[in-house]
């Protein structure tokens, strides 16, 4: 049964009232007499020089915004690359070297539910070219058993300085394309997470790539390291495989015609050529993915199906 062209609009005018829904995020923190006490000099993305007043403990996680920054705030599951230094609040102590700064390479963080609360709540707070001091309780941070190996107490506070280098996109943010008949049916959720529906009928037999959003931004280029949520099934039962929204992290390859890649050709194909902030549906022959190799539960033989986010080039 091949699905009719006014199914996928109809998919397609669906996403866009869900995506609509969505309204801009919003800090999850506020400034307090705390974090207004930290004081940090140097420029941004300079290793800053850190002083504040001991002992620092605040009743509830705070953050002053240093450097405004750009664009919307960060929000769960969103990646970004950061400088981070970070200090214990009660005693002033520096708790590790400053990472992510100057010609050191920034630091991938993202904001979920294995992050400290303090650290995700502060970084709500953060967007691209932030300048952010946090300054967490001791409960949203390392809690009553402290962390020996960091020297942190049950009482201790922790003071962080992050500079938001990068921030990734949390989800393809392109304008909708219609796509052709017998293509799978994708719906997009507020938050980004692809609903698919694959038709009933004998899959094409080879790889082939429909743009369901058309993104704006910077070109993926062969060779390039690219940041995206994605999501996998098999063409022949509609089963998720896999998906980088049920880990709650987007994911990050390099892609490339040649022996460098790090995913699958037809993973490779899709990407290559097209722009940050697209939607790409990609249904991937068997020679373009595992051929006739089972694999981590993939039959052998098996035509795929992703529904990719490109949300940036590193």
């Amino acid at each position: 049964m091949r699905l009719p062209l006014a199914l996928t609009a109809t998919a397609t005018a669906v996403a866009l009232a869900l995506t609509g829904c969505a309204s801009a995020p919003e800090p999850q923190a506020e400034p307090g007499a705390s974090s207004d006490l930290v004081e940090v000099r140097g420029d941004f993305g300079e290793t800053p020089r850190v002083d504040f007043p001991t002992p620092l403990v605040p009743d509830a996680t705070q953050c002053t915004e240093l450097v405004e920054g750009e664009g919307d705030y960060l929000v769960d599951g969103q990646q970004a690359l950061v400088g981070l230094a970070v200090y214990n609040g009660t005693t002033g102590e520096e708790i590790q070297e400053p990472q992510g700064f100057g010609d050191q390479d920034p630091l991938p963080v993202v904001l979920g539910a294995n992050t400290l609360t303090g650290l995700r709540t502060g970084l709500s707070c953060a967007r691209e070219g932030s300048r952010v001091v946090v300054v967490i309780p001791p409960e949203d941070g390392f809690g009553d058993a402290g962390n020996a190996g960091l020297g942190i107490g049950a009482d201790d506070s922790l003071v962080v300085v992050f500079d938001v280098q990068e921030a990734f996109l949390p989800k393809a943010n392109g304008s909708p394309r219609i796509t052709r008949d017998g293509f799978p049916a994708v719906v997009t959720a507020p938050d980004g997470r692809p609903g698919i529906t694959v038709p009933d009928r004998e899959p094409f037999e080879t790889t082939e790539v429909e743009v369901l959003k058309q993104g704006s931004g910077e070109t993926v280029e062969d060779g390039d390291r690219v940041v995206v949520h994605y999501t996998g099934v098999l063409w022949d039962d509609n089963t998720v495989f896999d998906s980088s929204w049920e880990s709650g992290a987007p994911a990050s390859f390099i892609v490339s015609e040649g022996s460098g890649s790090q995913v699958i050709p037809g993973f490779a194909e899709a990407l290559i050529g097209q722009q940050v902030g697209s939607q790409v549906g990609v249904v991937i022959a068997p020679e373009d993915g595992y051929g006739d190799a089972e694999q981590a539960g993939i039959p052998a033989g098996s035509t795929l199906f992703f529904v990719i986010d490109i949300l940036g080039v590193v």
